[in-house]
């Protein structure tokens, strides 16, 4: 076997699907195998769970890599943060690499769910009887729309990489950017195409997949690949081209028929507004806001979370605030964690200063304040660095009030969790919700209807359509949800917006200071001149795969490497 197969070899080591027996040699007639298995219906539905665990594996396992993580670091919004050592979030800030191994694990883990995907398609032909032929169909748009996700994933981060649509051992070149939008729109058109109508109020999910959640992202892959590689339309392996036209189509479905839609409250959508959180949460005082739980009707798509094994959400305690055993200076936010991800200032201040957002409760519904909210809280001046004072609500650790008045460290201990400050931490990834579509559908059809449903329900008045009104209602609305850095990419507006965080005021051990870029070759804007904001593929798939698989641009001879960060000698 060529070395280089090793990304599908990983594939083939991980075909163990979550809720059934290994899969071993046929010799064995008790074991589920790959040569006895799959005969019936419910055994599709045990491989594709095992096609969605993977992002749980993403997220629990090295969440440095997750693609949330990175994608939502690397914006203008957030720092790196967190103390010297965490040189993955202040890599993925800054476009460089933690180690030549960065992203092995989104690598790896991306692939074995795209094997996964490919396993079911292969093998979906042994089952003996299916309940129903759209029954059938569905699992299989199910299993269309985590293909194209996973690839989406695979092109945000690297650009190019290689395309399989098989679950055999292959060896392959990268392919190119058109080659791999054309599989994932096509798998999206056929995820659309199969999977059942059923409205968000009979089925009442949010973390499997549907055909709504389909045309969302159908409409995210468009604007990304027609924004950043400035093309008209999205390519599909037969040839036939997916218009703006159609994705507006596919939108106005959503929005029309789906059951789904905002909730009256954003704030509604972040645990620390859950009863048991906001009773002692002095901001929540008078605030009607209610959580309304993590499957909720605006929440088209998401990753389930929960304290079973390794299916813990560590975004969040990896965001999470350091030094938290006095629970009552930093309630509800009470889960340690490592201080990733602190707020830009920039995002404090502009929203603040713009006269179309006055008002707008959704700043301090997601931005705490350190100093007014907490000023009791010191944190860990001995080792925080990049430390803004500002603190995103949305994805952190969130304690409740226990029946006995003591305070639970993870609000999730009503709900049968562990009380603890990591294996505790249930709440759900949000990937699509529904005022991301609303927000979409404007900015596609160039009309403003959409974008000001979203500010009325921030208590916000109307205001006329334009581009720079979707950039900033997408930055505010959005904001922490790893959307911003693949929006300004593909608006090509990276080299304008992010050199705005040069000088901004932060603390560095305890000690004031200003964020800094690296100069000259090393700057921020010369990584992504260089890179094209895409990341290294790791060097174990290069160096293995015998000159066939090459590594993007701006990576290689040492580039990037982490030593260029200015805290690494603190």
């Amino acid at each position: 076997m060529s070395k280089n197969k090793i990304y599908f070899a990983a594939a083939l080591s991980a075909l163990m699907f979550v809720g059934c027996d290994d899969f071993l040699d046929t010799e064995n007639y008790t074991k589920k195998d790959t040569e006895i298995m799959p005969r019936s219906e419910a055994d599709i539905e045990t491989l594709l769970a095992g096609c969605y665990s993977i992002m749980n594996a993403n997220v629990y396992g090295k969440t440095e890599e997750c693609p949330f993580f990175v994608f939502d670091i690397a914006s203008d919004d957030r720092l790196g943060g967190g103390s010297t050592s965490n040189r993955g979030a202040q890599s993925a800030d800054r476009l460089l690499k933690r180690d030549n191994q960065w992203m092995q694990e989104t690598w790896k883990y991306r692939y074995d769910g795209i094997f996964r995907a490919n396993s079911i398609f292969q093998l979906h032909d042994r089952v003996v009887s299916w309940t129903s032929e759209e029954r059938k169909n569905h699992l299989l748009g199910e299993t269309h729309f985590l293909r194209g996700f996973y690839y989406f994933n695979l092109v945000q981060l690297y650009g190019e990489c290689p395309l399989t649509l098989k679950m055999e051992e292959e060896d392959l070149p990268k392919a190119s950017a058109d080659q791999l939008y054309s599989q994932i729109a096509t798998d999206l058109k056929m995820a659309i195409e199969m999977m059942a109508p059923d409205s968000y109020q009979k089925t009442n999910t949010s973390t499997h997949a549907t055909k709504w959640s389909a045309e969302a992202l159908m409409a995210r892959v468009f604007l990304f690949y027609t924004g950043y590689y400035e093309k008209e339309t999205l390519p599909t392996v037969d040839g036939s081209p997916i218009t703006k036209q159609q994705v507006i189509a596919w939108l106005e479905d959503c929005i029309n028929n789906s059951g789904h839609g905002l909730l009256p409250d954003q704030r509604s959508l972040w645990p620390y507004t859950y009863a048991h959180c906001k009773k002692a949460y002095k901001y929540m005082e008078g605030v009607d806001a209610e959580w309304a739980s993590d499957n909720n009707k605006e929440v088209l798509f998401a990753l389930s979370c929960g304290n079973n094994g390794n299916y813990a959400n560590r975004i969040v305690e990896w965001y999470g605030l350091r030094k938290t055993s006095d629970s009552k200076i930093c309630y509800p936010f009470v889960p340690q964690g490592y201080s990733n991800g602190p707020v830009s200032r920039g995002l404090w201040d502009d929203w603040a200063n713009d006269p179309d957002y006055a008002g707008d409760y959704r700043r301090e519904g997601s931005i705490c304040d350190r100093a007014v909210e907490m000023p009791d809280y010191k944190g860990d001046p001995s080792k925080e660095v990049e430390n803004s004072n500002l603190f995103a609500k949305k994805y952190a650790g969130t304690a409740a009030i226990a029946p006995d008045g003591s305070i639970y460290r993870t609000y999730a201990a009503y709900f049968g969790a562990e009380n603890h400050d990591q294996r505790g931490l249930t709440q759900n990834v949000i990937f699509i919700r529904f005022a991301d579509v609303l927000l979409m559908h404007s900015e596609l059809t160039e009309t403003p209807d959409g974008m000001n449903q979203v500010r009325a329900r921030a208590g916000l008045p109307a205001l006329p359509y334009s581009l720079d009104n979707i950039i900033k209602e997408r930055r505010y609305e959005l904001c922490f949800e790893a959307l911003r850095w693949n929006d300004l990419r593909r608006w090509h507006k990276v080299e304008e917006v992010m050199k705005t965080q040069e000088g901004q005021t932060i603390q560095n051990r305890g000690k004031d200071d200003k964020y800094v870029d690296f100069t000259g070759d090393n700057s921020f804007l010369e990584r992504y001149k260089a890179t094209g904001g895409f990341f290294n593929i790791p060097e174990s798939q290069v160096n293995l795969s015998d000159g066939i698989l090459l590594q993007n641009k701006g990576w290689g001879n040492g580039e990037g490497d982490w030593t260029k960060l200015p805290y690494n000698t603190l």
